[in-house]
């Protein structure tokens, strides 16, 4: 054991190097890459300010949509497979840790043999000698120990995988965070859409009774022979037109409805009796917060899950670059035995052997470099898919915030159409009362009234749409993911 001491204390001392590059952070985006100072289409009513980054949705107002967050942030399927990824990846770093420790091992052992022709008790029989018995050339041997094996980090290529793990296991965080802003952006844009189309129902149900109503009067008309006959055609075909919309509007409800089961995790259909009453649509706030692009590339999860790719991509390196160097293993044999079953009780039958191997590969025709380049082309790309995800970033905010301020204007042009809508279907109203225009007159004004109106919350829909699609470019809605939940 002392002849090999040196041997160990050098490969303890060279084992304190680290091949390959050293992680410098994520590479600044400069020229033309580089993020502008704020958001260029932001509009009026959105601030610098830094938004909220859990719980976005509670600045809608609307507690039904704040339930439903909870229970998708809790029982949602796709959430809990990111989640379990992320304790694989954790588990992966824990077992490349252990993996710099010796591996130790308990063995026991039984060899019974017959070797003809070998005295195992006095040597080779002699000329003139007596045959040798069956017991001098059997062999029974019976030992109980440990085995221990121990491979020297002496490049640091373990350490740049608990390095590369480490990182891989961040990624995962951040990939389960993207999988909650993901979530929570589809459950509060669905939520927007079915009350949308409950809203479109409601409406094409107003507009089914009053052309109902305009059909019986075409239809008494045409019997009096005050109207043809393609007068009475043309409204019953406008009727069949608002029950197709009808239909429509309906199956939308009830695959909205369905979705919205399925990302809390629930079947089909048990949401259906907590949603069945229409209600609003849920609004943004006057003013919302937006930030600067360079908060968005620090808080994206997205964004630093391709960091955290890159920092393993780099130490991958190191791991590649660690093969061109000796490798030093240990293995050590401690036991008790001897050719009775009785020696292993015997504390004085102990062995020892310590075993040290050098292993060099001088000769490999460049796989060894051809690890190393493809390890940097990894990395190469990982540094390539960093910039494009940042730049990807920056435009979907940028797109958002266009659409936001474009809905903006278009709700503000179908608010006044729709109150113009209501303000004649009032004054026909009361020319009806007064005599002045027919039922069926008054009926046209009621249904325009009451498509102003679906074109206004169609509208609505389309800005809390855009709202949400600013939350989620924003990379808002991974924080406290269960906190509130009953």
């Amino acid at each position: 054991m002392k002849k090999h001491a040196p041997m160990a204390l050098a490969a303890i001392l060279l084992a304190s190097c680290t091949v390959g590059p050293d992680y410098a952070g994520p590479p600044d985006l400069a020229g033309t890459s580089a993020p502008q100072p704020e958001f260029v289409r932001r509009s009026e009513g959105v601030s610098l300010e830094q938004p909220t980054l859990a719980s976005w949705w509670t600045a809608l107002g609307d507690p039904v949509l704040t339930r439903l967050e909870q229970l998708a942030l809790a029982d949602n399927p796709g959430l809990e497979a990111a989640r379990a990824r992320v304790e694989q990846a954790r588990a992966s770093v824990r077992q490349e840790r252990a993996n710099r420790y010796p591996t130790a091992g308990a063995q026991a052992t039984s060899i019974q043999a017959n070797l003809p022709g070998l005295d195992l008790g006095s040597g080779p029989s002699q000329p003139g000698q007596p045959q040798q018995d069956e017991d001098e050339t059997s062999l029974s041997f019976y030992n109980l120990g440990l085995n221990a094996n121990w491979e020297i980090d002496l490049a640091g290529g373990q350490r740049r995988k608990i390095e590369a793990a480490n990182a891989l296991a961040a990624a995962a965080v951040e990939n389960a965070a993207d999988a909650q802003v993901q979530l929570t952006a589809e459950v509060a844009q669905t939520y927007a859409n079915l009350r949308e189309r409950q809203l479109r129902v409601t409406a094409l149900e107003g507009q089914r009774a009053l052309q109902e109503r305009t059909l019986q009067l075409a239809a008494q008309r045409y019997e009096r022979g005050t109207i043809p006959l393609f007068a009475l055609g043309q409204a019953n075909n406008e009727l069949q037109a608002i029950l197709a919309d009808l239909a429509a509007a309906e199956a939308d409800a009830a695959v909205y409805l369905d979705a919205l089961a399925v990302l809390t995790g629930q079947a089909p259909g048990a949401l259906d009796a907590y949603l069945a009453a229409p209600a609003a649509i849920p609004l943004p706030p006057e003013s919302v917060a937006v930030g600067d692009p360079a908060s968005l590339i620090r808080r994206r999860p997205d964004i630093r899950a391709a960091e955290r790719n890159l920092a393993a991509a780099t130490a991958r390196i190191g791991v590649a670059e660690a093969a061109r160097f000796p490798k030093i293993s240990f293995m050590g044999i401690l036991g008790i035995g001897g050719t009775s079953p009785d020696d292993i009780l015997d504390l004085g039958n102990i062995s020892a052997i310590a075993i040290p191997q050098l292993q060099w590969g001088l000769l490999d025709f460049g796989r060894t470099a051809a690890g190393i380049d493809q390890a940097e082309a990894a990395r190469d790309e990982a540094e390539a898919q960093y910039e494009e995800i940042v730049l990807r970033a920056l435009q979907d905010a940028e797109a958002s915030l266009a659409r936001f301020a474009q809905q903006r204007r278009t709700v503000a042009a179908l608010a006044q159409i729709a109150q113009s809508a209501t303000r004649a279907a009032e004054l026909d109203r009361q020319r009806y009362e007064a005599g002045v225009i027919s039922l069926g007159d008054l009926n046209a004004s009621e249904r325009q009234k009451l498509a102003a109106e679906a074109r206004l919350n169609a509208a609505l829909a389309a800005l809390s749409g855009s709202y949400i699609a600013i939350q989620k470019s924003l990379g808002l809605g991974w924080g406290n993911p269960t906190e509130g939940v009953q």
